[in-house]
């Protein structure tokens, strides 16, 4: 009987010493796996698409005549435009979908004849008819949005195609070029168009005498947002 009990213990002994070597071997075997790292994003971009919708005079007045010009008492229409220089180097820098806002009824070529008509419009709240009324949105995850000052807020025309197009929860970008009044009251009306859209308050602005040496600048904002063009 005793010899029974110690042939007992020794298989038993046996066992637990196969299991615990057994199980040394797995932890070595599991620390010898490399663990995989979590991709890491370089912010701002990543897989999301990117729409830059911009309005500029310069594609939005009837065709301009040389000879009727007086570029000196009423400077006249350029193109390309400031705000679709800076739209432009954007896309270059977003590798983006470009969507520029037309109106149906294009602004004179002269600069007065053009503030004349967008003030008569800023007073009847109007909403001028585009071209293009709307865009597939729901397509897009940011909006990079570009406009000029007009009357210390924005061409009316930009109202249309906010107010035609579903921005809801879309990461929105604004851009401008102006005169000495700045943003003014633009990011309030385009906040009011969208409300229910996410606007950065990181926005790149400049004087409309700079747009066209502003290349540099406008990048290295879209750079910092963390977009960057994929080649």
């Amino acid at each position: 009987m005793k010899r029974v009990l110690i042939c007992l213990m020794s298989i038993i002994m046996s066992l637990n010493l196969g299991a615990c070597t057994q199980k040394e071997h797995v932890t070595a075997v599991e620390k010898l796996v490399p663990v995989k790292e979590e991709a890491v994003s370089s912010g701002g971009a990543g897989d999301e698409k990117v729409l830059v919708a911009y309005y500029t005079w310069a594609e939005n007045a009837v065709p301009f005549d040389e000879t009727q010009a007086d570029s000196v008492t009423n400077p006249s229409v350029k193109t390309p435009g400031n705000v679709q220089q800076l739209a432009g180097w954007v896309q270059e820098a977003t590798n983006a979908d470009l969507f520029s806002i037309r109106v149906s009824d294009p602004y004179p070529a002269t600069w007065d004849a053009c503030l004349s008509r967008a003030n008569q419009e800023r007073g009847e709240n109007a909403r001028p008819q585009l071209v293009e009324d709307t865009v597939d949105i729901s397509q897009y995850d940011t909006i990079f949005l570009g406009y000029p000052n007009w009357w210390y807020g924005v061409p009316m025309a930009v109202l249309t195609f906010l107010e035609n197009n579903d921005f809801s929860g879309k990461q929105v970008y604004l851009f401008c070029s102006h005169g000495t009044g700045g943003l003014a009251r633009s990011v309030e009306l385009i906040t009011d168009a969208i409300p229910d859209a996410q606007i950065s308050d990181d926005i790149f602005d400049c004087y409309e005498e700079e747009a066209a040496s502003s290349e540099t600048a406008i990048k290295d904002w879209v750079n910092a947002l963390g977009y960057t063009a994929v080649e």
